[in-house]
């Protein structure tokens, strides 16, 4: 599978208006906490590849809500899976292979990375909403110490359909008031390593 992905600065509030008036639906909105690790047999910065371990909770009323934020006994539950992503694929999107599958046990995770010699990288917190609209998945984040950002992104099977599928998305940014031309290439946690300063992203 390849995930075919356009990530451009944005005021999500602005955005979450014009999907409305498009006639968007909400499917979904979490909290993740996104745990990155360094392979100890290559480098990951350098090979363009990430491994992460993401807990994610619901958030009722969106990314505003601060609901699953305290984990007592009435926050809705939390589910953890475990995610690879090769290498950038396209030039002009962030397509890449995706391999993921939820873990019933995040700490017994961590510890079977922690034993393989993976090392822990850094953490990435965000606040998202999901939203379908023209056939695509439409995200609005909320991203702690980096800002807000809007990803359009859709799965295909086959690298044959990456080309168009991007195009695509491109003409329903536009359709949304935002300029693929500001894309952002760099992963969350290439921004939050460089500093947090997206004009420097390639």
């Amino acid at each position: 599978m390849f995930e075919v992905e356009i990530k451009v600065p944005a005021d999500v509030d602005a955005v979450r208006e014009r999907l409305r008036e498009a006639g968007a639906e909400r499917v979904d909105a979490r909290r993740q906490r996104d745990a990155y690790y360094d392979a100890p047999h290559r480098d990951f910065a350098e090979t363009d590849e990430a491994l992460r371990v993401r807990r994610e909770a619901p958030l009722p009323d969106g990314i505003d809500s601060r609901a699953a934020e305290a984990n007592d006994r009435d926050s809705p539950p939390e589910t953890t899976k475990i995610t690879y992503k090769g290498p950038l694929l396209d030039e002009e999107s962030k397509t890449r292979a995706e391999h993921e599958t939820e873990v019933a046990d995040p700490e017994a995770a961590a510890g079977i990375l922690s034993g393989l010699g993976f090392e822990s990288a850094a953490t990435v917190e965000k606040r998202r909403e999901f939203w379908a609209y023209d056939g695509f998945t439409v995200t609005l984040d909320a991203v702690d110490g980096l800002g807000e950002f809007v990803e359009i992104e859709r799965a295909v099977d086959d690298e044959a359909s990456i080309e168009a599928v991007r195009d695509d998305a491109l003409d329903a940014l536009d359709r949304l008031g935002l300029d693929g031309a500001e894309q952002v290439r760099t992963s969350y946690l290439g921004l939050l390593l460089a500093g947090g300063d997206a004009s420097d992203a390639d």
